[in-house]
């Protein structure tokens, strides 16, 4: 199973959030020095996040994610405020790995197949960000359907993957809720990255138990709950 630290910027700061509200946002420093610092730990994978862009403007740390791409030189994927079919190409077009499509996905599905059948599906993921079974969109301030139901759309339309966020645990540090997961693994073939209360070497191997290809790791990180080699040996 694939461990990804996470880099969320906003405001060209890497920071964490409780909850995605900004107000509770606190600072790291620079993107690329965290970037760094999870490398020299035995990193070989990235998910960023641009916060300003899933709180509406699209292009905000676009010089600091490309700087980023390009000094580590490890896998990136990449998600927040990419709101049209040009924003995921030009985005594709800096170095990241993949691209992480939210609020676009559940607005126009199609543009899954348009993108996949261009950039290759490997390189196009959409995001289910679900809380209390429903999908969230637009920065998670609204609620748009059942997310089983749309991961499975995501699918059909061409996605390579999925990054499943809980949303009702994400940011406390209080540990996974497996049920989800489980469900959303039986009802898709795709390959997916879990985020979201991930705060124990136990709750890696849970998920890694269930078959997950992918964990995310933000908060228990930053905080020193959770060590990153312990993880990664977890996750082996």
């Amino acid at each position: 199973m694939r461990v990804f630290p996470a880099v969320d910027i906003l405001k060209g700061e890497c920071v964490q959030l409780i909850q995605g509200k900004k107000e509770s946002a606190t600072v790291f420093g620079e993107p690329l020095a965290c970037a760094h610092r999870w490398m020299d730990l035995g990193a070989t994978c990235l998910h960023v996040v641009n916060l300003d862009g899933a709180f509406g403007d699209s292009w905000s740390n676009a010089q600091k994610i490309r700087e980023l791409v390009q000094e580590t030189g490890i896998e990136v994927e990449l998600g927040g405020g990419i709101r049209s079919f040009e924003d995921a190409a030009a985005w594709l077009g800096t170095g990241v790995e993949r691209i992480i499509l939210g609020t676009l996905a559940t607005r126009d599905p199609p543009v899954l197949k348009r993108l996949s059948d261009e950039f290759g599906s490997a390189r196009i993921m959409a995001g289910v960000d679900a809380r209390g079974g429903e999908i969230t969109i637009e920065g998670w301030q609204k609620s748009g359907g059942d997310y089983l139901v749309w991961a499975e759309r995501f699918e059909d339309m061409g996605a390579g993957g999925l990054l499943f966020t809980n949303v009702d645990v994400e940011g406390l540090q209080s540990g996974i809720d497996p049920e989800p997961v489980a469900r959303l693994l039986r009802r898709t073939r795709l390959p997916v990255t879990v985020a979201g209360g991930v705060t124990t070497v136990d709750d890696i191997r849970v998920l890694k138990q269930l078959g997950s290809f992918g964990v995310v790791l933000g908060s228990a990180l930053y905080s020193g709950r959770l060590h990153l080699r312990e993880a990664m040996e977890a996750a082996e």
